[in-house]
């Protein structure tokens, strides 16, 4: 029988003091089970880390490490980094102590009874292993269509992304390694992991409804992250400006020689009507154009300071290194 490899679960917490002792408690008897099945080793961990909260999360944080070392420890930030940033840190921070690491919210959200058939996937050969939501009867009818277009559209600007799924994800000690040679400022992880490559498969499980809280990600927030990840990823929009910009030339040229013909013949008529429209179009155009050109550039921007990040504050674990990951 194969020997039980390292487990260490990435939780990534903001203001999540309502969940947090149930989200612990659920994931302690999990590990016990997967402990006696001799699936991972004592040495498996579950760690929150804890993304600038404003509440008593870092708090608790350092109670349940206090309380039970063997289960539970925790990664303070400096500041909130941003989601994205607290799962990279988390995963940077772990993967010297682990063999395999999974990254899952801490709302309860996504079904922790899926763990066990991702570690089987992960010793049948998989170096990445996939949760992906077999449903979305819990969203909301606005949230379904504007989440299953993302994933649509995502495909359509040339972003390997795998459909349904978020950042519920196993990957292997490999994985991250290879995760850490990849230092973009601007983080997109679903886009980011495909791309290493490596064995990998998807298990399936049913999405609940948040346990307790309000949800990280309003609206404002989705929208940002989806332009995040199109522009991190692709440059099709680039090339559909200059697309877009041949056919208001074609359309301009056509224009022009519609006038010219139509003065000649003498039935030219003074309007404002057609000259409003053509500005406004032309305008709106000008605009949008603007718009995703510098949305890019800021990201050019970004990437050249090369700034941190994330900074780890504090790291509690029984074997935690002497200097954790800074990056």
């Amino acid at each position: 029988m194969q020997a039980a490899e390292t487990l260490y679960m990435v939780i990534p917490c903001y203001n999540e003091e309502a969940v947090l002792h149930e989200t612990a408690a659920r994931l302690r008897q999990k590990y016990t089970d997967l402990r006696e099945k001799q699936m991972i080793s004592p040495e498996s961990r579950i760690v929150f880390v804890n993304d600038g909260s404003k509440d008593r999360t870092w708090e608790i944080i350092s109670e349940l490490h206090a309380q039970a070392p063997e289960f539970f420890s925790g990664i303070n930030l400096a500041h909130n980094a941003g989601h994205q940033n607290a799962v990279l840190a988390g995963l940077m921070t772990v993967k010297a102590q682990c063999d395999m690491a999974i990254s899952m919210d801490a709302d309860l959200q996504d079904d922790i009874n899926a763990i066990d058939e991702m570690v089987a996937k992960y010793y049948e050969g998989n170096q990445v292993v996939y949760g992906v939501r077999n449903a979305r009867d819990t969203d909301t009818f606005f949230k379904k269509i504007t989440a299953e277009g993302f994933y649509k559209f995502m495909s359509a600007m040339g972003a390997d992304v795998v459909y349904n799924h978020a950042d519920f994800r196993l990957m292997s000690r490999r994985v991250l390694e290879e995760l850490a040679n990849f230092r973009e400022v601007n983080l997109f992880l679903r886009g980011m992991v495909p791309l290493i490559g490596f064995q990998s498969c998807n298990v399936y499980y049913a999405r609940a409804e948040r346990f307790a809280g309000e949800s990280k990600y309003p609206l404002k927030k989705m929208l940002s992250f989806a332009v995040n990840g199109i522009t991190s990823f692709s440059t099709k929009p680039l090339k559909l400006i200059t697309a877009l910009g041949f056919i208001m030339f074609l359309v301009s040229a056509a224009a022009f020689v519609w006038a010219f013909i139509v003065k000649l013949t003498g039935h030219s008529v003074d309007g404002w009507s057609s000259t409003l429209c053509s500005i406004w179009l032309i305008g709106g155009v000008q605009l949008l154009a603007l718009g995703i050109i510098g949305e890019y550039i800021g990201k050019i921007y970004a990437e050249v300071k090369q700034r941190p990040r994330y900074i780890v504050a504090e790291y509690l674990d029984q074997n935690a290194p002497s200097d954790p990951d800074k990056s």
